[in-house]
């Protein structure tokens, strides 16, 4: 039986699915879930989606009790120039594209402050994938700000941030170990969207086609290569873009048994994909509610207890009581400043409604920074100045 991401699976690679109550009945004694327990999950019906997420909620409530963070952040889009282009992407663009854009030291340094000024901790630098490799004009600006590379410019800016009392995180996108190691003392933290691991993907007319970036392979290496050099590390799942459940499953499998290797994972998110009228998957239809709350569940029972987990909230902006109900601890960055220049459509929630929302499901809404608290103090992870700094402003946190 062939599939689609709206609830079908490859039979071929799957033949017999294991019944749902069996798998969650095992995931609350502690067993190990694989790909077809994670398919069998992500594929129930309508009557066990309750057993499904009270499960879920059970074991994020043992692991992370009923404190639900989030990350008072400032967006920094570094440069929206990017070699790839993938087809739900309205945030890559090219030189000559209106709105094309790369940020100043002086608008990285102004934005950081008018967010530390806002009582932001994060700043997100989030840019496209090596654009100086497609864009001969990008090279130049480069060379007149007097950088070689993206990645030298990005330690600019983090420079910039740390100056000016934040704390970076990069998504850089696809990097080598050499510019990981360059970065790594320059962030508390870094983070790279698997999406999804299936080579299918990326096939002539996929969601990946045209996009070299998001070879599976290529940002696995990315990810390992993270683990390796104890970077603390963020990444995730993009449910909704023509990916078999299968696949979805594979995916978080993939995320887990890195994580078991390295350690390093301090957060898994997972994303919603969101339909824009500018992108070639403009008519491709949105993941709905109960299909969202399937995979946040799936990846709480899979991910474990102590696992962070994220689901963006201004992706479900109607389903925030839901998505606690299937086991996030986590909402991830909310700017007072800077929207999201990702998904520009979908505004941030008020910090207010959220915690309200939070308080009405049983739940205590606080801040945190850019790195986990579990991964201040853990060997390796932090150089030792941002760890004392991280330390004490986590201590005025009461954490």
């Amino acid at each position: 039986m062939e599939t689609s991401a709206n609830g079908t699976f490859s039979a071929h690679r799957i033949p017999t699915l294991p019944d749902v109550p069996e798998v969650l009945q095992r995931a609350r004694r502690g067993g190990r879930l694989e790909v077809a327990d994670a398919v069998a999950l992500l594929a129930c019906d309508d009557a066990e989606l309750d057993p499904l997420l009270e499960s879920a909620a059970w074991l994020r409530d043992e692991g992370k009790g009923r404190t639900v963070t989030y990350s008072p952040k400032v967006f920094l889009p570094v440069t929206n120039l990017c070699r790839d282009r993938c087809s739900y992407c309205t945030f890559r663009k090219d030189p000559w594209d209106e709105g094309a854009w790369t940020m100043t030291p002086d608008e990285v340094r102004d934005w950081t402050r008018r967010g530390r000024e806002l009582g932001c901790r994060e700043a997100l630098l989030c840019l496209g994938d090596r654009p100086e490799t497609a864009f001969r004009q990008y090279r130049a600006l480069l060379g007149l700000l007097g950088y070689e590379s993206t990645i030298d410019y990005v330690a600019r800016a983090c420079e910039e941030v740390l100056a000016e009392g934040l704390w970076p995180h990069t998504n850089a996108g696809v990097m080598t170990r050499e510019e990981l190691i360059r970065l790594k003392p320059l962030n508390v933290s870094m983070g790279l969207m698997l999406e999804n691991v299936s080579p299918r993907l990326g096939a002539r007319g996929g969601p990946h086609w045209a996009a070299p970036d998001k070879d599976p392979e290529v940002r696995m290496k990315t990810i390992t290569d993270a683990g390796e050099l104890r970077i603390a590390f963020t990444t995730g799942i993009l449910i909704g873009i023509g990916e078999t459940l299968a696949e979805r499953a594979e995916s978080l499998v993939a995320i887990r048994d890195v994580h078991e290797r390295y350690g390093h994972i301090q957060e898994v998110i997972v994303q919603n994909f969101r339909a824009k009228p500018d992108i070639r998957m403009a008519a491709s239809p949105e993941p709905d509610g109960p299909e969202m709350a399937r995979a946040v569940a799936t990846a709480r029972l899979l991910l474990g207890a102590e696992m962070n987990l994220q689901a963006p909230p201004n992706l479900s902006p109607n389903g925030h009581r839901r998505l606690l109900a299937a086991g996030i601890n986590d909402w991830g960055g909310i700017s007072p400043l800077t929207r999201d220049y990702v998904n520009p459509e979908a505004p941030w929630p008020h910090v207010a409604k959220l915690a309200e929302t939070c308080i009405s499901e049983g739940f205590e809404l606080r801040p945190r920074l850019a790195v986990y608290p579990e991964y201040v103090d853990r060997e390796g992870f932090l150089e030792p100045a941002l760890r004392e700094q991280v330390r004490e402003e986590y201590a005025r946190l009461g954490v």
